[in-house]
């Protein structure tokens, strides 16, 4: 019987100069894995350093992302980057869909559908972001406003194809420095509702899927979460903006999982 491998990562958004970038891959390259051996471990840096972070820790578990890809693979679309490009980085995970990428650079749920296709295409491993509003929260939508997503953005994704692919339940409402953490039965709410979507579609295939929370996510919300079954790992902000941070975090996750087995 295989073990559960659980995942906790990191997305740096909008920082990190060249040397701070090194300075967190140092760390990493330094680091003892081996308690984390029921995790998969990422980071996710701005493209101004992705193929330097990629090469400072490849002989480490840590998976690299790029923060965003475009659907073509080539053409004249100044300032995007491709996927072809990003794994010729050698980065191996492709974040899209995240909600600032929607509200603020007209991401729609069709440009994220076809982006993962790019993403596959080029091997890489797509982590797509959903989440409500605070309006649909309030109106009890969340779940119908994650699915409404996964289902567009997995739309052309075979069975065969979907078990190499991530998401992430990031609520509008809880992300950034003015964000609230759902609470945990909202989030076992809106996970289980995805879950049930994938399976309904993809059958045991969509349960290879890991499902990841992001929003506002610190120890304290990590050690929440480790009991809910329906959620798969952790997609963190600022917390782990610094490596001790990352460390810090998937520490106290794989211990409290491995406690539970």
């Amino acid at each position: 019987m295989t073990t559960k491998r659980f995942w906790v990562g990191t997305g740096w958004k909008m920082n990190k100069t060249f040397a701070e970038a090194e300075a967190y891959a140092r760390i990493l390259q330094s680091c003892d894995f081996s308690p984390f051996s029921n995790l998969n471990i990422f980071i996710v840096p701005p493209f101004t350093v992705l193929a330097r972070v990629a090469d400072m820790v490849k002989d480490t578990p840590v998976m690299v992302g790029a923060q965003n890809v475009h659907w073509e693979n080539s053409g004249a679309y100044t300032g995007e980057i491709s996927a072809p490009m990003v794994r010729d980085t050698g980065a191996t995970i492709a974040e899209i869909g995240h909600s600032e990428r929607r509200a603020l650079f007209g991401e729609t749920d069709d440009t994220v559908r076809m982006k993962v296709n790019a993403a596959l295409a080029a091997g890489l491993r797509p982590l797509v972001c959903l989440g409500d509003t605070a309006a649909e929260r309030d109106a009890g939508a969340s779940a119908e406003a994650a699915v409404r997503q996964l289902k567009i953005a997995f739309r052309d994704v075979a069975p065969e194809r979907i078990g190499h692919c991530i998401v992430a339940y990031e609520p509008v409402w809880a992300i950034g420095t003015g964000g609230t953490p759902a609470t945990p039965d909202q989030i076992d709410d809106v996970h289980r509702a995805v879950r049930g979507a994938l399976v309904g579609r993809y059958d045991d295939a969509g349960r290879d899927v890991p499902v990841l929370y992001g929003g506002s996510v610190d120890l304290s919300v990590a050690r929440s979460l480790v009991p809910i079954a329906s959620v798969d790992g952790l997609f963190v902000g600022r917390a782990a903006w610094t490596a001790e941070g990352l460390i810090r975090i998937a520490t106290t996750f794989a211990e409290m999982r491995a406690s539970l087995s």
